[in-house]
């Protein structure tokens, strides 16, 4: 990757900054970049192509943390590590802003054919499942090919029964199959529970072929499935498939999941800033939780590594930049956004100092498109982050931004966003598994990562007038 990485940033570069001007009449100021900051946007990105600091947050939370569960004693201890961090780092107002959530947490797991091919099954409980009975729940397993299928059966005939899922997963270098396939780990206990069934299997939302079943959350906001949930790894999802076919009699399979909960405990977000010369706000992190099978390495930990190096890069530039800076390790976005959501109730009252917001959680691969969503009148100043962006191999994208999960809340208030995509062809392999570790990321995409978050920071905090307002969603 390194060599390919390297021939793909040199094709793309480009020499100048300058967005090309508009069709309106009378023309309209042409949002630019002055030779000054233009320079110093190439000085970031080399920096950036050199810099190391992400590595160095990312290997040391995910060692010294490992895997984060929101609400659990190992994420309090990560939120430690987070004030620590910045501190060190001399970001400042650094703090924790808690927030009360419920709870939930996987005790024991586990699944076997008990006839006629008796074998165990690879298998995680979903988050916000219910536990089986102790010492588990047997049925026949019935199997439905797709989630559309399953919601198309009957309203009976399934008393008793373990429904099974076995809808696959499209590989997409945006992420864009997830969509589809996380449909039926969030529907498939409701189906199923409609229909009297004892329980439901998914085949893995995941595109790897390894005996590592991926987790993630069966319902949000923290409420409970109707009937114990739990996927299978993919190879796994094969097998059961095969026995069904092959079997001249009933599958049954036996189901065990004990878990534990709580009506509520405590998390919270750690926020630290770089001051700018006004106190207009630009907000960018990651999530700070992950899943408890791996240790959260490309989900979440590199980006909050990534967001918390570039604003360093910024920060230690010869003088304040124009805006303040904030960065947001936003808690318990797993498990129901809770962080994002509790940031946006904290902070409703300032939201019109909210000029831009921007979350970086889809893993260490490299950056290669930018969108935005600015509003009205305000879509020209995003050729100014193109051009810039350019020699990095990032493509211009759209004006229709996701953000991020944990700036969902945010957006909706009316604060502009934008997205640094990263490449995902491989996100899916290790999203939500025991393989979500440390050697899976790539440390020169790391760098071309922050050199990309430096940049847009720069910039974003530089040109004049701000990025407009979105509509308000009640």
């Amino acid at each position: 990757m390194k060599n390919s990485l390297r021939a793909a940033l040199a094709a793309a570069a480009v020499a100048g900054f300058v967005a090309p001007s508009t069709a309106q009449e009378p023309p309209a100021q042409k949002p630019e970049l002055t030779d000054r900051q233009a320079q110093t946007v190439d000085r970031l990105i080399d920096a950036g192509l050199e810099d190391d600091l992400a590595w160095e947050i990312l290997e040391s939370l995910t060692t010294e943390v490992g895997p984060r569960l929101g609400g659990s004693p190992a994420e309090a201890r990560a939120r430690e590590w987070g004030v620590q961090e910045l501190k060190r780092l001399g970001f400042k107002n650094v703090r924790i802003e808690t927030y009360e959530m419920p709870y939930w947490a996987r005790v024991s797991e586990s699944a076997e054919i008990v006839s006629p091919f008796p074998q165990p099954l690879a298998v995680t409980a979903l988050g916000g499942s219910i536990a089986t009975p102790e010492g588990g729940v047997s049925g026949e397993v019935v199997h439905f090919r797709t989630l559309l299928e399953l919601q198309a059966a009957p309203d009976t005939g399934l008393e008793g029964k373990i429904v099974f899922v076995d809808e696959p997963m499209a590989r997409t270098q945006d992420g864009s199959g997830y969509g589809t396939a996380v449909r039926k780990r969030s529907q498939a206990a409701v189906e199923a529970g409609k229909r009297g069934a004892v329980a439901a299997l998914i085949r893995s939302a995941g595109t790897d072929s390894h005996r590592n079943p991926h987790t993630g959350g069966a319902v949000s906001g923290g409420g409970k499935t109707a009937v114990p949930t739990a996927a299978l790894s993919n190879p796994d999802a094969d097998q059961l498939a095969r026995a069904i076919e092959r079997a001249d009699e009933p599958v049954i399979v036996k189901l065990d999941l004990q878990v534990e909960t709580a009506e509520s405990v405590t998390s919270g977000n750690v926020i630290g800033e770089i001051p700018g010369e006004t106190d207009e706000l630009i907000v960018i992190g990651g999530h700070l939780d992950s899943w408890d099978l791996g240790t959260g390495a490309i989900d979440d930990a590199s980006g909050i590594a990534i967001t918390t190096a570039a604003a360093k890069l910024v920060g230690d530039l010869r003088g304040k930049p124009k805006r303040t800076l904030r960065v947001v390790m936003w808690g318990a976005e797993e498990v129901g956004i809770f962080g994002g959501k509790a940031y946006a109730e904290a902070h409703k009252d300032e939201m019109d100092k909210h000029v831009l917001a921007a979350e970086s959680d889809f893993g260490a691969g490299p950056v290669y498109r930018f969108d935005t969503r600015f509003g009205e009148g305000e879509a020209a100043k995003a050729k100014v982050f193109e051009a810039a962006l350019r020699r990095l191999a990032v493509t211009p994208g759209n004006n229709m931004a996701y953000g991020g999960a944990d700036i969902g809340a945010t957006r909706d208030m009316g604060v502009p966003v934008v997205s640094l995509r990263q490449s995902g062809t491989d996100y899916f392999d290790l999203h939500h598994t025991p393989d979500d570790t440390l050697d899976k990321v790539d440390p020169e995409a790391l760098r071309q990562n922050v050199a990309a978050w430096a940049a847009f920071l720069y910039i974003a905090s530089e040109l004049e007038g701000d990025f407009g307002r979105l509509p308000v969603r009640e």
